[in-house]
């Protein structure tokens, strides 16, 4: 069924979870009304690195409510700091975790959530979006896990610009990087659709226009809120349409060779949208306008390199030979949902990523 040229949008099923967002510059001293909200007594606080100063800042204002602060997060959550946090959160008798920080502490904050199902109040101060999602992940000898359930979703999410305003460029621009990749991927996975696809290109919007702007100007506030703002639809890019090939790419890289989350999918992301894009013709159009590329693979080969963000593997410290592995060991893993994408491509692929090389797209 056709209408006025267009055809009909296939059938989809979208789900979201509910998530109490507050955003505005000073919105963190809200925190205390918003844990009233949960019915939170007794926090127990992780802080990540990006996160210390303003960690204290709000352990001081919240007094006796904190009775525990973790600060042992670490990238990819390996299990034994997710296993310290569960010990650390039951003595100290939490009823809720305050994270703050960047996708790390959310993520440990998850992984304690996941079994003692406590809620989370989040406060991002880089852009992995994960704060919007119940997607868990954790690193288990080498081997990054993931899962869904609703247990690690934070009820509450707080955007504070101010807060996000002192964080150097180089990792604002491969956290935007890491929010590009919940845009881009969203659009082609077995789960995308309409509602996926128009906060995709919104978010890439303002993610694209938001950095270029703190470039010139770090402090600027308006920008850093649209970038928080992209950052939170990306992550419901993420929640609803799920990931594919570039997100089983880097949580490979990182889980087997400890690579730095955000500046791996800087370096990866470009060439997995020059294999995949050309299978969302349209969603790729409008992404690649929303960054203001003619291409979409290229274009954010070239946002990435004009921002300082990493291109390439290889200065991120992967062996040629580790990339000729990982290609090996993805395609033997994931060959039932990889039909089309064999070995050698995959080879290819990184290699390309490996070397830093700019992608040619194929439209």
């Amino acid at each position: 069924m056709r209408r006025g040229g267009e055809p009909m949008p296939e059938p989809f099923v979208y789900e979201q979870s509910a998530v109490r967002v507050v955003s505005g510059a000073g919105s963190i001293a809200d925190v205390p009304d918003e844990l009233d909200r949960l019915g939170v007594r007794r926090a127990l606080m992780l802080v990540g690195a990006s996160g210390r100063g303003d960690g204290e800042r709000l352990e001081m204002a919240l007094g006796a409510r904190v009775v525990g602060r973790f600060d042992s997060v670490r990238r990819h959550v390996p299990l034994a700091q997710a296993q310290a946090g569960r010990r650390q959160a039951e003595d100290v008798d939490a009823d809720g975790l305050v994270c703050l920080g960047g996708g790390s502490a959310t993520g440990a904050a998850k992984a304690i959530a996941l079994c003692s199902g406590l809620p989370i109040l989040a406060i991002p101060t880089t852009y992995a979006g994960s704060e919007m999602t119940p997607i868990w992940g954790m690193t288990v000898d080498g081997d990054k896990r993931t899962g869904i359930d609703p247990a690690v979703q934070p009820r509450t999410v707080v955007y504070d610009p101010e807060l996000s305003r002192r964080v150097p460029l180089p990792i604002t621009a491969a956290s935007v990087a890491n929010a590009l990749a919940h845009c881009v991927e969203g659009t082609w996975t077995p789960r995308a659709n309409v509602l996926t696809d128009v906060s995709a290109v919104e978010g890439a919007r303002l993610l694209h226009n938001g950095l270029r702007r703190v470039l010139d100007a770090p402090e600027d506030l308006a920008a850093r809120s649209d970038l928080l703002h992209g950052a939170c639809l990306a992550g419901m890019v993420l929640a609803g349409a799920g990931t594919g090939l570039h997100h089983k790419l880097c949580h490979l890289l990182g889980g087997a060779f400890d690579l730095p989350h955000a500046e791996t999918h800087a370096a990866v992301l470009p060439h997995v949208a020059a294999l995949n894009a050309d299978s969302a013709p349209r969603a790729r159009d409008n992404l690649a306008s929303a960054i203001g590329a003619d291409d979409l693979a290229g274009g954010l080969f070239d946002m990435f390199a004009a921002s300082g963000a990493p291109t390439s593997l290889r200065e991120l410290g992967l062996e040629e030979a580790q990339a000729r592995a990982t290609a090996a060991r993805l395609a033997f893993a994931t060959r039932a949902d990889l039909a089309a994408v064999d070995e050698q491509a995959l080879e290819e692929l990184l290699l390309r990523a490996w070397a830093g090389e700019r992608p040619e797209g194929r439209r």
